[in-house]
């Protein structure tokens, strides 16, 4: 069974579980958005944490979703990876 079937399997027979995936789509959303503009600049979790001015494990705590990173950190996140960072209600 495909990983997506599977998932649909999953929501279909626990309603609950699809409310919590949606619920936490945001955040994995920015996660993404900042692990695929981090690859891009080409930078390490390193040299990106470097540039930063943070340690390592704070960028690694960030990309694995355990962390809930403040504002500053995602807006000087993104000047580092020369990108600005926009947020919308929508």
């Amino acid at each position: 069974m495909k990983y997506s079937e599977y998932k649909a399997k999953i929501f279909a027979e626990q309603p609950e579980v699809k409310a919590e995936y949606d619920r936490l789509a945001p955040q994995y959303e920015v996660i993404r958005a900042a692990i695929a503009s981090r690859k891009a600049a080409g930078l390490t979790q390193k040299q990106l944490a470097e540039k930063m001015g943070t340690k390592q494990a704070n960028i690694s705590r960030f990309e694995n979703g355990n962390a809930n990173p403040s504002l500053e950190f995602l807006q000087k996140m993104a000047s580092c990876m020369g990108k600005t960072l926009h947020i919308t209600f929508e």
